[in-house]
């Protein structure tokens, strides 16, 4: 069943704040955001950061509780994730000389973030 617009538009503010959110954490520990909401023709990464030329591609999953945030990232949506994490390197060769990782950051009802470090590798 088709959600409503109305519906939509609070999951679309819940994900944004939640976006906010992890940006914020990341900064705090001296990483650079350097883009939010990347769309590529494969897909869309969340948030990209990077800290001494590691390069983190982070999917965001905002849940009542850590918990629930936790167990948000299906096989596919990993997937997508790598292939548009692929395709934003295509574009951008200069970044990621430290290497890449997978991060996941989890915001629960509260605000409270937790980051899930290398929480992936494409293929696994």
């Amino acid at each position: 069943m088709p959600r409503s617009r109305e519906t939509r538009v609070a999951a679309d503010s819940r994900g944004r704040h939640a976006e906010a959110r992890a940006a914020a954490a990341l900064e705090a520990e001296g990483w650079q955001v350097l883009a939010r909401r990347v769309r590529t023709g494969l897909g869309e990464i969340d948030l990209i950061a990077e800290r001494a030329g590691l390069l983190a591609f982070c999917e965001v999953k905002a849940r009542p509780t850590l918990t629930e945030a936790a167990f948000a990232l299906g096989e596919a949506q990993r997937r997508r994730l790598a292939a548009a994490a692929e395709a934003w390197l295509a574009g951008n060769p200069d970044r990621g000389a430290g290497g890449i990782r997978f991060d996941v950051m989890l915001v629960d009802g509260t605000g409270q973030v937790r980051r899930v470090s290398d929480a992936f590798r494409p293929g696994d």
